[in-house]
């Protein structure tokens, strides 16, 4: 491609909304423009690294058997009743009504529609077992697009849905897509790590996340010192390296005056006690929405250690809901209580009271008394009142043990950037897909959901590989994998010398960015560093006299100095090893 023929326009700096560094970089280097909130448009260079990212998507899959077909980006609301997800998605499905006064949404997910599909085809074990994918369009109405491609609206994303007779069938397509996925992500030469996860709105009994590391990622990542363990952290088991087993004799319990201890920290400054030695409550509503006829509150109590803080995707687990629960406002807790939040304990309540693991250690610990600015001390579960439940309900944490071996868990931040999931007959079920079986009897699919964040992976490379002057891309899905600069345009020897290069490495299958405008060469140099090609060639006539081109290496910035005869060859030598 010829700058000087381009779309393409640099900035030196970023807009004011773009607020981590690959989505300020992707604006600079001209990939990406907004059009209104987490939407944007691609830019050549952009989509040249989407497609390509897609195209090594494609070739995997391909390999393993899977059939790529595509899906509308529309669906009637009929279909997302069939699997109560029409009221379950909340507010993240945007809903509209066409000019007949018919429900639609746009495409979030598509298990409903890939369900729709084949559930009059597939009629016979015979038919099976099938891997249908997408490359498409999504829409998500997040409530606070942000960081770029990263929490974006409209994004492009690959699905990939499997349907089989059996669960041991439908876990060795599982198995099949999640090598698949390794493949993919290592011809991406970044570091990635692959994840215990929670399946949310999709649901499934078993999942795993792909996670590229970047500091800069939202989830948060646990990963063994000794073992092979990761998980995110929504999910990962919260073990104490070293339990707290109480050996007190439990006392009498004592009501206290604490005026204007509203808060942990408060309150440990107030009685001197250290935080993981008082017990806090917490209250929550169990009905999460999805029944849009159920308004009750169904208030919940759940106990945690004052050091320690909640796991909103244990609970919602625990609860078994499918959404995390909210959190009751403190007119609601002053209802169910009698008191405002910071003076409420579970002694006395009469709702459903959960305990987190970490709390069973404890004795003669202080809670609150349910009377603004009072607490209770030495309270003991069992004793002063019963638990419902108790569960792992915090958040682990760095330095809480290894659920697989006697290490430590050390932390990480990551990107999501492909999901696996086994969703067995969740979807089958509900929309009565089936297929006859070796004996002539009905029965529902098992089913596998596979999903790669397309656009969100270009980005979250960017992230992960880039320096303070710009991009630096992977030869995989590099936009292009040369960059000339052509230093003296109006010099005829030396503008037709860059273009010969320009036309013979095109010739040899290479992608080929020639800047062909009348600049300063350090204002290409600079140019050139933030778009962050692989290998830039400077062709200029005093290297031309000298016999000898700079070819520079974008992610290492060695300069190598190149007999001119030698430049092809060496450039087919650095691109193909």
């Amino acid at each position: 491609m010829k700058w000087s023929q381009s779309l393409l326009y640099t900035l030196k700096e970023a807009p004011s909304d773009a607020e981590i560094i690959s989505h300020k970089l992707m604006i600079r280097a001209g990939m990406m423009k907004k059009l209104a909130p987490g939407i944007y448009t691609y830019g050549n260079l952009g989509l040249r690294a989407i497609r390509k990212f897609e195209n090594i998507i494609r070739e995997e899959l391909n390999r393993r058997g899977c059939q790529e077909i595509l899906m509308p980006m529309v669906h009637p609301k009929e279909l997302w009743e069939e699997t109560n997800r029409w009221e379950e998605m909340g507010a993240g499905l945007l809903k509209f009504k066409n000019r007949n006064d018919q429900s639609f949404c746009l495409g979030a997910t598509h298990e409903e529609a890939v369900t729709d599909y084949v559930r009059n085809d597939l009629r016979s074990y015979k038919d099976l077992p099938r891997n249908l994918y997408q490359i498409q369009t999504k829409y998500r109405d997040e409530i606070r697009p942000r960081f770029g491609l990263m929490r974006g609206r409209e994004f492009i994303m690959k699905d990939a849905y499997s349907f089989d007779m059996n669960q041991i069938e439908a876990l060795k397509s599982y198995e099949l897509m999640y090598s698949g996925y390794k493949a993919i992500f290592d011809r991406l030469g970044a570091k990635y790590r692959i994840v215990q996860a929670d399946a949310g709105n999709i649901g499934g009994s078993q999942t795993h996340e792909f996670q590229l590391l970047a500091d800069a990622g939202e989830d948060a990542l646990l990963v063994s010192d000794t073992t092979s363990y990761a998980a995110n952290v929504e999910v990962c088991p919260a073990i104490d390296f070293e339990p707290h087993i109480s050996q007190e004799v439990i006392k009498p319990k004592e009501k206290f005056e604490t005026p204007n201890q509203k808060t942990i920290a408060d309150l440990s400054k107030f009685t001197q006690v250290s935080e993981k030695e008082l017990v806090k409550t917490l209250f929550f509503s169990a009905n999460d929405g999805t029944n849009p006829k159920d308004k009750s509150l169904k208030p919940v109590a759940v106990l945690l250690r004052g050091s320690d803080e909640l796991n909103p995707i244990k609970l919602k687990n625990v609860l078994g809901l499918t959404n995390p629960p909210q959190m009751l406002t403190d007119l609601e807790v002053r209802e169910v209580t009698g008191a405002n939040p910071g003076s409420c304990g579970p002694v006395g309540l009469k709702i459903p009271v959960y305990m987190d693991n970490g709390v069973s250690g404890l004795r003669n610990y202080i809670v609150g008394a349910n009377e603004d600015g009072y607490h209770l001390r030495n309270v003991n579960h069992g004793h002063d009142y019963q638990v419902t439940l108790q569960a792992d309900l915090r958040l682990a944490r760095e330095g809480d043990k290894c659920p697989e071996s006697s290490g430590k868990l050390k932390s990480y931040r990551g990107i999501e950037v492909g999901h696996v999931f086994y969703l067995g007959k969740k979807y089958s079920e509900k929309m009565k897909a089936t297929f006859l079986d070796q004996q002539g009897k009905a029965q529902f699919f098992e089913m596998g959901c596979y999903g790669i964040g397309v656009t969100r992976t270009v980005q979250a490379i960017i992230e992960q590989l880039h320096d303070q002057d710009g991009i630096v891309w992977p030869k995989a899905i590099a936009p292009f994998h040369i960059h000339i600069c052509l230093l003296d345009v109006k010099n005829d020897i030396v503008k037709n010398k860059a273009f010969e290069f320009y036309d013979k490495l095109q010739n040899l299958g290479f992608d080929v960015l020639i800047d062909d405008r009348d600049e300063r060469p350090g204002f290409k140099f600079k140019d050139a560093d933030l778009l962050g090609m692989p290998y830039r060639l400077n062709v200029g006539a005093k290297g031309l006299e000298a016999g000898e081109l700079e070819i520079i290496e974008r992610k290492t910035k060695t300069v190598h100095k190149v007999k001119v005869e030698e430049v092809i060859h060496f450039l087919k030598q650095a691109l193909n090893t």
